[in-house]
């Protein structure tokens, strides 16, 4: 018989060379690439013109569709064709509503037949009940038929009604001037009601999408000016107001989106266009300096750090260490008087779980 003190040594022995085992298992692996939230440094303060690189839209873009569900039988526009007000686009087969106008109009005519009967019995049944030869229960019974074949036209017009517009609605109009788009699926093809169709893009005063990081959003506001160039229009400036300054980050990004309206009418501008819009800031301190979220800021014994992302390629970059010297902390973010210079890309998010030249994923 064993002895229990040699068994459980024996035991502990095992346990020790699997862990060492999963321990060399994992330093053999693969290194950890961990994602990261990052933004460009900026110097603010004085006046200084900024650039942000954004693209066009349309100033208003429709998704087109029929209220009523079918068959497209037709279209009568492609991609690109310019449209005026309240022309056709395209049709559905009204073959089904053509019979439901057909079988309200019949009903119609019968409900109007049944009617003129029950007047007739009303009128005359009033007559004899005025020389006392029919009864007051007589009277109201003929009396309540009217009404009631009265009620019943009155409802099969509403159905016909309806069964009218329900054609109508087969037939897709252009609810303003503007360009197709898109179009979104094929002759032949069963729609539904309300399943987009075309996206007509109207309004002749382009729009540009752009986004600005957070310690520059404070700056924007609506009706500021800005100018506007496109790549694809050479040696031409628009003149442009901000309609839209968006209070949430997009995505895991620090930067907000923003809408930017030219001031005049044009045709040259299409969606899509690359686009670069130029803010001239201005802020109450003259003296330059850089402004950083604060949680971007981190501190052990070596003193206070930061990390920058060196870019590479398929979304991926290495992490550089710096120290950097803080200043006050305001609310646009915390200043920072050396270590960062104007254009790095500052990690914003999970500072603390990485290490200097480690490999990060930039979302």
């Amino acid at each position: 018989m064993k002895s229990i003190y040699t068994t459980v040594p024996l035991a502990l022995l095992i346990l020790a060379v699997l862990q060492a085992g999963c321990g060399r298992k994992e330093e053999a692996g693969e290194p950890i690439i961990r994602p990261v939230r990052y933004e460009q440094v900026f110097m603010t303060g004085g006046t200084r013109m900024r650039t942000f690189s954004g693209s066009a839209q349309a100033g208003t873009e429709t998704n087109l569709s029929f209220k009523v569900p079918g068959t497209v039988k037709q279209f009568a526009v492609k991609v690109g064709d310019t449209i005026k007000k309240n022309q056709v686009i395209a049709k559905l087969d009204p073959q089904d509503y053509d019979l439901r106008v057909q079988e309200a109009e019949a009903a119609l005519q019968q409900a109007m037949a049944q009617a003129r009967n029950a007047n007739a019995t009303y009128a005359r049944v009033r007559e004899l009940y005025e020389n006392r030869t029919s009864s007051k229960s007589d009277l109201d019974a003929a009396r309540a038929g009217s009404e009631s074949a009265e009620a019943a036209v009155r409802s099969i017009e509403k159905r016909l009604e309806l069964a009218r517009l329900q054609v109508d609605y087969t037939t897709l109009r252009a609810p303003a001037d503007g360009s197709i788009a898109s179009v979104m699926t094929e002759v032949n093809e069963n729609v539904a009601a309300g399943k987009a169709v075309i996206v007509l893009t109207s309004g002749k005063q382009p729009e540009v999408k752009i986004t600005i990081p957070g310690v520059m959003i404070a700056q924007v506001k609506s009706g500021s000016s800005a100018s506007v160039s496109f790549d694809a229009i050479q040696n031409r400036t628009f003149q442009a107001t901000v309609t839209e300054v968006g209070v949430t980050a997009t995505g895991f990004e620090t930067t907000y989106p923003v809408i930017i309206r030219l001031d005049e009418e044009t045709d040259a501008v299409r969606p899509g266009m690359a686009a670069n819009v130029s803010f001239r800031f201005e802020t109450s301190t003259a003296r330059e300096r850089i402004l950083v979220p604060s949680v971007a800021v981190a501190e052990d014994r070596q003193g206070r750090y930061v990390f920058i992302v060196e870019p590479g390629e398929d979304d991926l970059g290495i992490a550089r260490r710096k120290k950097v010297q803080i200043g006050e902390l305001t609310e646009e973010g915390l200043e920072v008087l050396e270590g960062l210079q104007e254009g790095e890309l500052l990690i914003t998010a999970g500072v603390t779980r990485i290490v200097d030249g480690q490999k990060v994923r930039l979302l």
